[in-house]
């Protein structure tokens, strides 16, 4: 993938029986742009959610490193509060190779 990049995008979450809770779901893996990192985000969350409602296991991480983990059944993502960008590493890695599984 050329010109690419480690993306993460943060989504604002509530519990739809408790408003008061909120938090955030954090999306993170290798896109081109912080539009391309939000589709991503998407597609793997929506993807996520699919299997977990017709009870099959969670895809996991995807080639491009984007994948939806810990899904909170009850809990709605705010997809339009939702923001992307460069991802900042709090553990200094530099490269694709060191998210290798």
């Amino acid at each position: 993938m050329p010109n690419t990049e480690m993306y993460e995008v943060d989504v604002p979450i509530h519990d739809t029986t408790h408003p008061d809770r909120r938090g955030w779901h954090v999306f993170t893996g290798i896109a081109d742009s912080p539009t391309t990192a939000m589709r991503r985000a998407h597609e793997v969350y929506d993807t996520a959610l699919a299997a977990h409602t017709a009870g099959r296991a969670n895809p996991g991480k995807q080639p491009d490193r984007w994948g939806a983990a810990g899904l909170r059944p009850g809990w709605e993502l705010e997809w339009p509060a939702a923001t992307a960008g460069r991802w900042i590493d709090p553990c200094s890695w530099t490269s694709r190779d060191d998210f290798a599984l």
